[in-house]
């Protein structure tokens, strides 16, 4: 009998074929997509905002986050450079052995730095600016003070689930063979960050670098009370419970097959970097 749905080595042979055109991507493109992924993605904080500014009653956090999926939008369907999605597809090539950690890192860097680029400017125009009236500066720093008050741990721990939703996301996503099904299943799984009050490392950058810029809370306290836990816990959650979980359902040779021309890495050059 012939499935109709993609196998587990399938996916996983999608997403190394994927990843390995991220690899060979200059810093410049990848820091562009990245730049265009964190400006996109603060639009879920602007929806989000906006609609619960105009809305009374316990509900109305619920039905404005029905927005925060937005700019996740942009970021799947525009194909742009975000973090938390790099947690997932670049990390595939490192456990087949294809390609070293010193460039998964180097991909790390340029992304999160583009991304934390562009929320920042965000934050700054919905900050400086009348982007925002009274009511939605009111609902904005709700959200931007909101993290930084919370336990370090608790932070992290929402991140991590968070981090599990959108790499879950993206694997989810590669299954999909129309732009429909990645729709439904962006806007469910994105949905539940927002509705569970997850800490995703990149909107909340926008969120609380809003509360920094309009002066309420400290740099040190961005960086430190949010920042740091939710890119762990991000990390941690995309890495250990969608990468490393997924990859463990698959045949030895899954990587082989993607990639038959690349060579397997030693462990020596897959933890320190390949020879040349």
């Amino acid at each position: 009998m012939i499935s109709d749905r993609f196998c587990t080595d399938e996916l996983f042979r999608r997403l190394v074929a994927e990843a390995d055109h991220e690899f060979s991507r200059s810093t410049r493109l990848l820091f562009l997509g990245g730049l265009a992924a964190g400006l996109s993605i603060s639009l879920s904080f602007l929806a989000i905002v906006a609609i619960e500014a105009r809305l009374t009653g316990e509900a109305a956090p619920l039905v404005s986050r029905l927005m925060y999926p937005v700019g996740f939008f942009f970021v799947v369907m525009g194909r742009y450079q975000l973090f938390t999605e790099n947690t997932l597809t670049p990390v595939t090539l490192v456990l087949a052995r294809r390609a070293s950690i010193p460039r998964l890192i180097r991909i790390w860097s340029v992304v999160l730095f583009a991304n934390l680029l562009g929320a920042g400017a965000c934050a700054w125009v919905f900050a400086s600016t009348g982007v925002f009236d009274a009511a939605m500066i009111d609902v904005g720093l709700h959200y931007g003070e909101h993290f930084v008050k919370l336990p370090w741990a608790d932070v992290f721990w929402k991140a991590v689930f968070a981090g599990w939703l959108v790499a879950g996301m993206v694997w989810l996503n590669f299954a999909a063979r129309s732009t429909t099904g990645r729709f439904f299943i962006t806007f469910t799984l994105i949905y539940v960050v927002a509705a569970a009050d997850l800490a995703h490392c990149i909107v909340g950058s926008t969120e609380t670098l809003f509360a920094v810029f309009r002066g309420t809370i400290t740099w040190g306290a961005f960086a430190l009370d949010f920042l740091v836990p939710s890119v762990l816990g991000n990390t941690a959650g995309g890495v250990l419970l969608v990468a490393i979980l997924n990859f463990a359902q698959t045949e030895e040779d899954t990587g082989a097959r993607a990639l038959p021309d690349h060579r397997i890495l030693s462990w020596k050059e897959c933890l320190l970097g390949e020879e040349r």
